[in-house]
């Protein structure tokens, strides 16, 4: 055990540049969705999610509603995802030719133009972010890529994923019109982009809408969508969900009119045995350690288990879930359970006033520790740590809890918590769809180099310090983060009552600045407090780690 406690020590510099959990695509490229019905929650919204997790690009901005000519096009672009600030696609946009850039990493798709569509005469305000996520008419969109089988991909087709979201926000305001909208699209323009599946809600209801690629020989694409019952919880977390289809079911199934034959054209069913859209299309096991601690979580009765060959599409939950209680699955790194990835990083220490000792977490405990350090330290000790993929992990870009709100005027009714970097560390702030713009500070990108005047590595540097003594300095970070979430719930009903009293006796301009001034006002007490944070972390370790 000392040896173990001077290699935690010696090692807890590693965690200074972290880069990932592990190498594992399935550990660093991923998502997560949570999916919450109307009569689930504990306040009868619709709630959809997201966490953006891996290198792409962080700056948001609202792009407003605008009227268009007829005869007028959109560009229907690539590489969005990794730009580093709005003016790149803006300019991209207005140019003539289908100029693109490199990519700077093997995983980026380089900035360009794919194509164009027919413009819409009138296009919504959206908030646009990597991957577009609401609109002023209360429609909200969650991602999580599945990938599914690499024969189905096709590049030739014209849209990409966040594409897709971006044209049916600027468009729809139904999580069914969505759907339709963004399946007819691939049909007549195509899909280029690998598996996906988006958690599109509206006040009423939400969905998970899973696509793919038709196959090398066709443009098209193939897609499902099943609806979260209204009493029921959800989760997508990589994987394709999906099972069996009823196309007589409209109330709860929508699908492509290929999805079965496109699955017997490429000999990925036999026509014969129960078709199940995740069977067919991802080829793999419906679930991992995500979902099943989702959905039994919600669900403890059903008892259900990692050994599973399948997991239920949704659960009822045994008690009704609150937005808050979907800002702490976000939290997750699975803590005191069997699957927590520092329960063995013990040291022994004397209890406080007093000669006895006690076991507990080494201070260099942290559930986010590097591949080289999880390997350092079974190489002391085999299967010390148990290597598993958390909900909360340190290469997030964004995440957001999106909550459509059913007790509260159209105009406020959809709020989305956003978090900039590791969700289980960075304090939340509320973004009202109906906001002009974003504050300044989350105009610019922090994912392809350091820059404090982005949001992001403000909140990043005090996070990765705080992960070198963890256990120590949690204390202090989540404290400070449970105050910010608590201030954003306590003022909220105070916001939504200032805000609505403007409306009427100001109008819209005057409402929708005064909940973009209480965003700037509120991001910017938390990057102050994660400035400071920082500070105080680095003053702790002036005498080493």
């Amino acid at each position: 055990m000392k040896k173990l406690i001077l290699s935690l020590t010696l090692l807890s510099a590693i965690a200074l540049n972290i880069r990932s959990q592990c190498d594992d695509k399935e550990f660093y490229g991923s998502c997560t969705s949570i999916t919450v019905g109307k009569k689930a929650s504990a306040d009868g919204s619709v709630i959809t999610s997201h966490t953006c997790d891996g290198r792409y690009r962080t700056w948001m901005n609202i792009v407003p509603a605008q009227k268009h000519k007829k005869g007028d096009v959109t560009k229907i672009l690539k590489g969005t995802l990794f730009t580093e600030s709005m003016d790149e696609i803006t300019q991209l946009q207005l140019a003539e030719n289908k100029h693109q850039t490199s990519a700077t990493a093997d995983f980026e798709v380089p900035l360009g133009i794919k194509g164009e569509i027919p413009e819409a005469e009138e296009t919504f305000a959206f908030l646009y972010t990597a991957y577009p996520c609401m609109n002023e008419k209360n429609l909200a969109i969650g991602e999580t890529t599945i990938e599914g089988r690499k024969e189905l991909e096709n590049e030739n087709g014209m849209f990409y994923i966040e594409e897709l979201q971006r044209i049916a926000l600027q468009r729809c305001t139904t999580a069914r019109q969505a759907i339709l909208m963004m399946g007819q699209l691939v049909k007549k323009y195509g899909y280029a982009d690998t598996g996906e599946c988006l958690t599109v809600a509206d006040k009423n209801e939400v969905w998970h809408f899973e696509i793919f690629g038709e196959g090398k020989e066709k443009t098209g694409g193939v897609w499902a969508a099943q609806r979260i019952p209204d009493d029921h919880v959800g989760i997508s977390a990589n994987i394709p969900r999906i099972a069996e289809i009823n196309t007589e079911d409209k109330d709860n199934f929508m699908a492509s009119d290929n999805v079965f034959e496109v699955a017997k054209k490429l000999n990925l069913w036999d026509g014969k045995s129960i078709f199940k859209f995740w069977k067919a299309y991802g080829g793999k096991k419906p679930f991992s350690i995500r979902e099943w601690f989702v959905l039994s979580s919600v669900a403890p009765s059903l008892k259900l288990s990692l050994q599973d060959e399948e997991l239920p599409f949704s659960v009822k939950p045994e008690k009704l879930v609150s937005v808050r209680d979907v800002l702490k699955f976000f939290r997750s790194t699975y803590e005191d359970t069997e699957h927590d990835m520092t329960k063995n990083l013990l040291v022994t220490r004397k209890k406080p006033n007093s000669e006895e000792t006690e076991l507990v977490k080494s201070d260099y405990a942290n559930p986010w520790m590097s591949t080289q350090m999880i390997a350092s330290i079974n190489k002391i000790k085999d299967s010390t740590v148990v290597r598993v993929r958390n909900i909360a992990v340190p290469q997030c870009s964004y995440a957001h809890v999106i909550q459509i709100r059913n007790e509260v005027p159209d105009e406020i009714a959809c709020v989305a918590y956003f978090a900039n970097d590791n969700p289980a560390q960075s304090p939340r702030f509320p973004v009202y769809a109906n906001i002009l713009q974003t504050p300044k500070p989350f105009h610019l990108s922090g994912h392809k180099r350091f820059t404090d005047d982005a949001a992001a590595w403000i909140y990043r540097q005090a996070n990765k310090l705080a992960t070198i003594r963890w256990q120590e300095s949690r204390k202090k970070l989540e404290k400070i983060r449970d105050d910010f979430e608590d201030k954003m719930f306590e003022e909220q009903a105070t916001v939504d009552a200032e805000s609505m009293k403007i409306l009427k006796a100001h109008g819209q301009q005057a409402f929708q600045e005064y909940l973009t001034q209480y965003l700037d006002t509120f991001s910017t007490e938390t990057i102050n407090a994660w400035n400071k944070l920082r500070e105080e972390l680095w003053y702790t370790l002036i005498r080493g780690l």
